[in-house]
């Protein structure tokens, strides 16, 4: 998500406020804290114009250059 965010050009507090959460509850989203519900996870993707599998995974993405 973070990812998304920096490609967009959008901070914490503006996604916080178009998805109607507490900034915060960003921070704890991107860092693997907290997840979202199912409702919180589809209205991310909607906002990013994005299949809600690109921003949420059971498996952790590669890094970016890993061959892996």
């Amino acid at each position: 998500m973070a990812v998304l965010r920096a490609e967009r050009g959008v901070s914490r507090r503006e996604l916080a406020a178009a998805l109607g959460v507490h900034y915060q509850t960003i921070g704890y989203l991107e860092r693997g804290e907290y997840s979202p519900s199912l409702h919180l996870a589809l209205r991310i993707a909607d906002f990013f114009e994005v299949p809600v599998e690109v921003v949420f995974s059971l498996r952790p993405f590669p890094r970016l250059g890993s061959t892996e």
